[in-house]
């Protein structure tokens, strides 16, 4: 029973001190995991854009957003300038790679893919793409091979990128097991290992859950183990932050459990890639995050 764990990076403060505390908890447990870094600028402040959005505003006052990314992540991009996570954090990132952890990317700017890649041309999301894989590139001194987008958001452009840049899969959608992706009857040949459970941030401040029960939660949807596995998607700003505890309880329930917790490369190498079921990429929502995420749609049947 392999239950994969994929690590966004969003911001500098998670790369800068969220990470590092990562490293030494799964070190701890001596679970593998993937992280994926956003390269490029943090302009997490600029999401306030996103204040008309349906459910972001209900998302940040369940969540605590000051208390988990601080007030001044908040304003890069705005009343700060966005420090540019890979100039000042390589060092962090060739640390994760060299403590034996699987590296990829997440994003060029974390803010500019989420609020612009829906109604994004060719030309756009190439660009975002294409700048995050070069900035990989001078950091780790080789192209990244997992991918997983920015708020589970891609479009058509941007999954066909997936297999041209060379990424042996892609963690890119919510769903409940791997597949291989198919929009409007095209196949991309870049197999998707989609998050299978609901996110900490999703969670918390519904149904009565908190960070001192949602560990018994999350606990209970992984008692039955799927066949192919499952994906987890923790963020390096709250895991790797004041959501520590929960995580490690996890980590914990998980091996009591029986998995084996490893990274996507991992859970991909045990799976019969060429022969995974198509589905169809839905957009819609999740409950507890706003806008509309990548989905796994329906099967198509040979």
């Amino acid at each position: 029973m392999k239950l994969a764990l994929k690590v966004d990076v969003d911001t500098y403060h998670g790369t800068r001190k969220g990470v590092p505390r990562l490293v030494e908890l799964l070190k701890k447990h001596g679970a593998g995991a993937t992280f994926l870094f956003s390269v490029g600028p943090d302009h997490t402040g600029r999401a306030i854009k996103r204040v008309f959005r349906r459910g972001f505003l209900s998302k940040v006052s369940r969540t605590s957003v000051v208390s988990h990314y601080g007030l001044r992540t908040l304003l890069y991009g705005t009343l700060l300038p966005g420090p540019d996570i890979g100039r000042r954090c390589r060092d962090v990132m060739r640390s994760v790679r060299d403590a034996g952890f699987e590296v990829g990317i997440h994003s060029w700017d974390h803010v500019k893919w989420q609020d612009g890649v829906d109604g994004a041309d060719a030309r756009w999301t190439e660009r975002q793409m294409v700048l995050a894989q070069e900035r990989f590139q001078s950091i780790f001194g080789e192209s990244a091979r997992a991918h997983g987008a920015a708020g589970w958001q891609m479009n058509l452009h941007a999954l066909r990128l997936t297999q041209r840049l060379g990424f042996d899969y892609s963690s890119d959608s919510r769903g409940s097991g791997p597949f291989i992706p198919v929009w409007r009857a095209e196949i991309v040949a870049c197999p998707q290992l989609p998050t299978t459970l609901p996110t900490l941030d999703e969670l918390i401040g519904t149904n009565g859950l908190t960070a001192k029960n949602v560990a018994e939660h999350v606990l209970g949807l992984t008692r039955e183990p799927p066949a192919a596995g499952h994906v987890y998607t923790l963020h390096a700003e709250l895991e790797g932050g004041k959501l520590a505890g929960a995580f490690e309880a996890m980590l914990a329930g998980w091996k009591a459990q029986g998995y084996e917790l490893v990274p996507l490369r991992d859970l991909a190498e045990s799976l019969d890639l060429k022969n995974l079921p198509r589905n169809e990429i839905a957009l819609g929502a999740i409950p507890g995050r706003s806008g509309a995420l990548t989905l796994q749609g329906r099967e198509f049947l040979s």
